[in-house]
C-alpha cells in the first residue's frame, strides 16, 4: 500500500479507545498491516499456498 492509499484510508478507521484513554489495550497487529492483509485475501483469494509467510 503507497503511502497516498494509507492516509485515504487512515482518515476513515477509527482512532483506537485506549489512545484516547477511554481503557482498552493496545492491539496486536497494526491496521496497516491488517489492511495490507484484506487486500492480498481480495487479490488472490483464500488459496493456502499464495499467503506470505508473514501473513498477520
Amino acid at each position: 500500500m503507497t503511502d497516498a492509499e494509507r492516509a485515504q484510508i487512515h482518515a476513515s478507521t477509527p482512532v483506537p479507545a485506549w489512545l484516547e484513554g477511554r481503557g482498552g489495550r493496545p492491539e496486536a497487529f497494526c491496521h496497516r498491516e491488517m489492511v495490507d492483509a484484506l487486500r492480498h485475501v481480495v487479490d488472490n483469494g483464500a488459496k493456502w499456498r499464495a499467503v506470505p509467510a508473514d501473513f498477520p
